[in-house]
């Protein structure tokens, strides 16, 4: 591929609903984790559900649960107003710990799909708003944290998504000017982010959100992040 042709010379990569598929992973473990919390007393468990906004009987978010693209902090908030009595420092390390073993389902095998990203030169990077010890966890877990020049979640001291903060510090480490930088994430925080750090944004279909809620906001909407190969061709 010519690099003068080259759409972006980097890719910043979000991870829930973007590296893996939301609903595959998260629906999963918040189910159990919302049992666990309640010691399965079932008028805990739906306190709990109500405040993160997750349909017990279906065993899933709803799209409008402020954990989707909220902070671990967020979260362990929302949480912490269901349980009485249980601080929410606890209840945060809680869920960091826990979500560290998450049965992680990829969008796409995730191994041989960064290589090729990377033998076309393209600096590669994670900003979620998952602590940063869930997110190395969750790649070291799936044998692809190398892959990355950066890793970064909501406490790695560059701020949190929807601000540009995090997507600024990938371009300055990795010396990128932002528009030369592609933003890829599954929902409105992470694109917003991007357009605020001037940088180009994809949206993909493997999260929480649907086409015509990402599409104000991205360059392209795409079905996974298998497909920003053929979208960087030119």
């Amino acid at each position: 591929m010519n690099v003068a042709s080259r759409k972006v010379d980097g890719i910043l990569f979000d991870k829930d609903g973007t590296l893996f598929d939301f609903h595959a992973t998260w629906n999963v473990w918040a189910a159990e984790t919302i049992r666990e919390l309640a010691g399965g007393e079932a008028q805990v468990m739906t306190r709990i559900a109500a405040a993160i906004d997750f349909d017990l009987a279906a065993a899933r978010f709803r799209p409008t649960s402020p954990v989707i693209a909220g902070t671990n902090r967020e979260a362990a908030e929302c949480v912490a107003s269901a349980l009485p009595g249980r601080s929410t420092d606890e209840i945060e390390r809680f869920l960091m710990i826990t979500s560290a073993n998450a049965p992680l389902a990829p969008a796409v095998p995730l191994a041989p799909y960064l290589a090729d990203l990377a033998a076309r030169g393209l600096a590669l990077g994670v900003m979620t708003n998952d602590s940063e010890y869930g997110a190395r966890s969750h790649l070291e877990n799936t044998g692809i944290a190398a892959k990355f020049d950066f890793i970064a979640g909501f406490d790695s001291g560059h701020g949190a998504k929807p601000a540009p903060g995090p997507l600024l510090a990938f371009a300055r480490q990795m010396g990128l000017a932002p528009g030369r930088v592609v933003m890829v994430g599954d929902s409105t925080h992470d694109l917003i982010a991007g357009r605020r750090a001037g940088m180009q944004t994809l949206g993909v279909l493997t999260g929480m959100a649907e086409e015509a809620e990402l599409a104000p906001l991205a360059d392209a909407v795409l079905p996974d992040i298998g497909h920003i190969p053929a979208w960087l061709d030119p």
